[in-house]
């Protein structure tokens, strides 16, 4: 087993479920929650999983291009779909990350993108879990 130093840890109590509420201890998240195709306001647990995910994502993107002497352009973008799925053994999720990377030689972009994918903690934490696709577009 390899060291570890925790850099960070967030926590955050949700009270109601699916139609409840989401708090993080410091304040700089509160926000309500609601079934995915739920009336009223509030986001949902797979949408603030895409969001996770693809933030992470940009960010260790930004790390493998900095290995590489490269400056991502200002209007890289990932548009994150994160599905909730029902079958024979019940719930589950799939994921599928879509990355712009406008005027970046395409081949350097799969790289980057390809280092991001070994390297991100969300890539890592769903890897052989779920049904997952990064895709350069």
């Amino acid at each position: 087993m390899t060291d570890t130093k925790t850099l960070y840890s967030a926590h955050v109590r949700v009270t109601g479920g699916r139609d409840g509420v989401a708090r993080a201890s410091d304040g700089r998240l509160d926000v309500k929650l609601a079934t995915p195709g739920g009336p009223g306001p509030g986001t949902n647990p797979e949408q603030l999983f895409a969001a996770g995910w693809s933030a992470c994502f940009e960010g260790a993107m930004a790390i493998a291009a900095r290995a590489k002497d490269i400056i991502l352009p200002a209007d890289l973008a990932i548009d994150a779909t994160v599905d909730l799925r029902h079958g024979e053994d019940g719930y589950s999720l799939a994921a599928r990350l879509n990355v712009s990377v406008p005027g970046m030689d395409a081949e350097m972009a799969r790289q980057l993108i390809e280092a991001a994918h070994r390297t991100c903690p969300y890539s890592k934490a769903i890897k052989g879990n779920i049904d997952a696709v990064v895709a350069l577009v």
